[in-house]
């Protein structure tokens, strides 16, 4: 049984990182891996090579860290209060991020898949809608520009 195991000595974990290193998929994905838990939910953002019709070669992405990491903590707290989910771990990268390079990792960890699954497709939702991360696509032909998220809320109103 999963009391043998000690379910109770394992405290449910949120990791929260913003950081100018290349993000590592599997690293991200272990921090979430328990053998109490049955299901771990990814989902990889990576640079695309193309936005309306330019050459993307790399996007930068910027951050007010403090705001940025209390707005995550928030969505682990309504994550926690929507899905039966055990661990989460956010990370976003900052910096410049080459094309096909994961710019955000997220993983999440449940008994099963159906809240993990659930609780990573709301993350990236509510992190791209409410979280401070600016992102300036760089272009081939050596110009580039910030872009505005469109699902941000404070954007909306415009």
């Amino acid at each position: 049984s999963r009391e043998d195991v000690g379910e109770d000595e394992e405290k449910p974990k949120d990791i929260i990182r913003f950081t100018a290193e290349k993000l590592s998929v599997e690293e991200v994905s272990q921090l979430v891996t328990s053998p109490l838990w049955g299901a771990v939910s990814l989902f990889v953002g990576t640079t695309r090579n193309h936005f309306e019709g330019k050459k993307v070669i790399s996007l930068e992405y910027e951050a007010y860290i403090p705001m940025a990491e209390n707005e995550v903590r928030r969505i682990c707290g309504d994550m926690r209060r929507k899905w039966p989910v055990r661990h989460i771990a956010v990370f976003h990268r900052l910096g410049l991020v080459p094309v096909s390079e994961a710019s955000v990792v997220i993983a999440v960890s449940s008994a099963h898949r159906a809240a993990s699954l659930g609780a990573v497709s709301y993350a990236i939702d509510a992190l791209k809608a409410k979280v401070p991360v600016w992102k300036k696509e760089i272009y081939e032909e050596s110009s580039s520009s910030w872009k505005r998220n469109k699902e941000c809320f404070w954007a909306a109103s415009e």
